[in-house]
């Protein structure tokens, strides 16, 4: 049998622990204010460094936000939010381990050609018209780099949108802020804008006609073409 030592914890761990406790509970509710410093060092016994240690352990989760003058505030929790934040975390992991950008791909592969499924599936009228839409504001951004990326974000989280699930639309925005870096290579390569607005014309096209399997061999053709100048990029 292997002994281990008792680790000892300190004061803000133990403070961390009971507000997440009564967070949990329901005691303090999305929006919901926490007691202030002062009130939280005469309930547990605690200094005033103890507190704000667990207050900003709470804010590096994203349970709670702290503005200046104000008492934390529990986190009214969104997809978008919790997703938000591992992207330090995964842009590291990118930099740190580029290999990992083979399964960024093929995680988006996997998942955006479930949801352009979906679109195509559950797609009226209006939501084709915006998608259209999104699809002209990113011809026009065509002079402009970084405008050019912003739309083509755009117009894949429009798609996830219209899927109908509200983390979709929060993934493809992180899976883009996440590969930015290789992506704008793919971005600049000749005559790649106006092949990207080819390809997504197609996904519109698909998706306007209800066809799923069409609107998936459509997304599928256009990420791995995408893939495959990714792979040109590394090299």
């Amino acid at each position: 049998m292997i002994l281990e030592p008792i680790q000892r914890r300190k004061l803000y761990q133990e403070v961390l622990d009971r507000l997440m406790q009564r967070i949990e509970r329901g005691e303090i509710g999305p929006g919901g204010q926490l007691p202030s410093e002062r009130e939280l060092m005469e309930v547990y016994g605690v200094g005033r460094v103890a507190v704000r240690e667990a207050l900003q352990e709470l804010a590096r989760s994203g349970i709670v936000e702290i503005s200046h003058g104000e008492r934390a505030r529990v986190v009214v929790p969104t997809a978008h939010l919790l997703i938000d934040q591992i992207a330090g975390g995964a842009r590291h992991l990118l930099r740190m381990q580029p290999e990992t950008l083979d399964h960024l791909k093929e995680a988006r592969l996997f998942l955006e050609t479930g949801m352009v499924r979906l679109a195509a599936e559950k797609a009226n009228a209006e939501d084709v018209a915006r998608l259209q839409a999104r699809q002209e504001e990113h011809r026009a951004s065509m002079v402009n780099l970084d405008q050019f990326m912003k739309q083509d974000m755009a117009f894949h989280r429009e798609i996830a949108r219209i899927s109908g699930n509200p983390i979709f639309p929060a993934i493809v925005e992180a899976l883009f802020g996440w590969a930015s870096a290789y992506y704008q290579s793919i971005v600049r390569a000749p005559g790649a804008e106006e092949l990207t607005l080819l390809e997504h014309q197609k996904i519109i096209d698909a998706i306007a006609a209800k066809d799923a399997d069409a609107a998936v061999k459509a997304m599928s053709d256009h990420l791995n073409r995408a893939n495959e100048l990714y792979r040109q990029a590394d090299l």
